[in-house]
C-alpha cells in the first residue's frame, strides 16, 4: 500500500516583527494559509492548518484543522509536529510554513522528486547561510519519536532537530522562491512583485 503523504500548513503566532499574523496575509487573493492549503491539495493525500487553539475560530470550513496539543503550549514550531505525529503517527508530512509567499507548486514537487526515504528528515537548505528551512520540509514517520525524545530534553529548535539527524539537505534550482517574509516593508515588496508576475 502507498505510504500516504500528509500536508501540514504551519500558521505560528503573532509575529512581532510583521506585526500580525503571517497565515492571514494576502499575497494571492485570499489568506496566505488558505493559498497553501489549496496547494498542498496538489500534491499530499490530506492537508491540514496546524495552528494555536486561538487561531482556531477564524479558520472557515472546507479547511481542516490541526490544533496544538496542550501539552504542547508555547514551544514554538515544534508544537505542530508534535501534534501531527501523536494525531497520525504512521504518516509522513510535508510541511510549508505561511512565511513563504513566492514558494510554488513545482519547488514542492521538485524538493519531495529529491528525498531519499532513508532519511529521517529533509529540508530546503540556504548554502549560503548554512541554514535549514525547518518549515520547508518533510518529516517522516521516523521523526515522531525522535522529536518526542528532543521535547523531553526541552530541546524544541526544529534547526536543531534537522542538524542532529543529519536531515537531507534540499539545494533549490529558484533559491529567492524560499525568501522568508518577516516584515511589513517586505510584505509590501512581496506584494507588488506577486501582483506584477500575476498580470503577465
Amino acid at each position: 500500500m502507498k505510504n500516504e503523504l500528509y500536508g501540514l500548513v504551519v500558521c505560528g503566532g503573532q509575529s512581532t516583527r510583521m506585526g500580525s499574523d503571517k497565515s492571514l496575509i494576502d499575497y494571492h487573493g485570499k489568506p496566505q494559509r488558505y493559498y497553501v492549503y489549496e496547494m498542498l491539495e496538489w500534491i499530499c493525500d490530506k492537508v491540514f492548518i496546524s495552528c494555536n487553539r486561538t487561531q482556531t475560530e477564524g479558520v472557515t470550513k472546507p479547511y481542516e484543522i490541526l490544533a496544538d496539543l496542550p501539552a504542547y503550549d508555547n514551544i514554538g514550531p515544534m508544537a505542530a509536529l508534535l501534534t501531527a505525529f501523536k494525531t497520525f503517527p504512521d504518516h509522513d508530512f510535508l510541511v510549508v510554513g505561511c512565511d513563504y509567499p513566492y514558494i510554488s507548486n513545482k519547488d514542492l514537487k521538485e524538493f519531495l522528486k529529491s528525498l531519499d526515504s532513508k532519511t529521517v528528515a529533509s529540508a530546503f537548505y540556504q548554502k549560503e547561510n548554512a541554514i535549514y528551512e525547518p518549515l520547508l520540509a518533510w518529516y517522516s514517520r521516523k521523526s515522531g519519536a525522535e522529536l518526542v525524545t528532543m521535547f523531553n530534553k526541552q530541546q524544541y529548535s526544529l534547526q536543531h532537530f534537522l542538524r542532529e539527524h543529519n536531515a537531507g539537505k534540499y539545494d533549490p534550482p529558484r533559491p529567492k522562491n524560499i525568501v522568508s517574509v518577516d516584515t511589513p516593508e517586505e510584505y509590501q515588496t512581496a506584494k507588488e512583485q506577486i501582483t506584477r508576475k500575476s498580470q503577465f
